[in-house]
């Protein structure tokens, strides 16, 4: 059978180590060797000998994720194989954590990571639920994260001289050190004639870099769990 959909630049490519990699813009592989864990409903395709587990997130962190909105429905993929991972044709990318570092990170945007990466919901400091409550997914150790982005990401210095503000429904995620608060743009007065539509920003102070996606969220998408 002859045609372009069967050329290389589609076939898959040979497995070359076991763990993450990317296979296209849309599209993560990971070589299983072991155990691995992925958000619920995102796998494509696997061969191999492979389980797929939901996995709980304890007493804990499930009152938590009820009492807030946020979570990542997990599954663990254990055994041998290789297993294709996607997510509403988002783009994906793999970010490398290293021993010392934490990232934070929407749980919407989270598509897979290493066993060996810790994982917690915390509430964003400088947003506590009287000023809005905002919760994100903190991941530290040392391993991989695969993450997804509606379109190509922004990836903007900030500095402790320069601040950054990003729409709350725009931020992806942001690295360690960072200091964090809600800002308000408008006066009273410019918000009760109606306002701008951007009244309030995620403020980041320091020494680092934040993630924005190149759009704001229009509706919260429930998740299947």
């Amino acid at each position: 059978m002859k045609g372009d959909l069967f050329s290389g630049r589609y076939v898959v490519r040979p497995t070359a180590e076991p763990g993450m990699s990317v296979e296209n813009a849309k599209c993560l592989k990971y070589t299983v060797d072991g155990e691995m864990y992925a958000r619920q409903g995102a796998m494509v395709a696997h061969r191999g000998s492979l389980r797929f587990e939901r996995k709980g997130q304890g007493v804990g962190g499930m009152l938590k994720r009820a009492v807030t909105g946020e979570g990542l429905p997990l599954m663990a993929v254990r055994g041998q194989g290789e297993v294709w991972l996607a997510h509403e044709a988002q783009n994906c990318f793999v970010l490398e954590i290293e021993p010392g570092d934490t990232f934070t990170v929407n749980g919407r945007n989270v598509l897979c990571f290493d066993s060996t990466l810790s994982y917690e919901i915390r509430t964003v400091k400088g947003t506590g639920i009287t000023a809005g409550g905002l919760f994100n997914s903190v991941f530290g150790g040392h391993g991989r994260l695969g993450l997804v982005c509606e379109g190509d990401p922004l990836v903007i210095p900030v500095s402790a001289r320069q601040p950054v503000y990003v729409d709350t429904d725009a931020v992806v995620g942001w690295t360690e050190r960072l200091e964090t608060s809600l800002h308000r743009s408008q006066s009273v007065g410019s918000m009760l004639r109606g306002g701008s539509g951007e009244a309030v920003q995620l403020m980041l102070r320091g020494e680092g870099f934040v993630v924005v996606r190149p759009s704001e969220l229009t509706q919260h998408k429930p998740q299947q769990h």
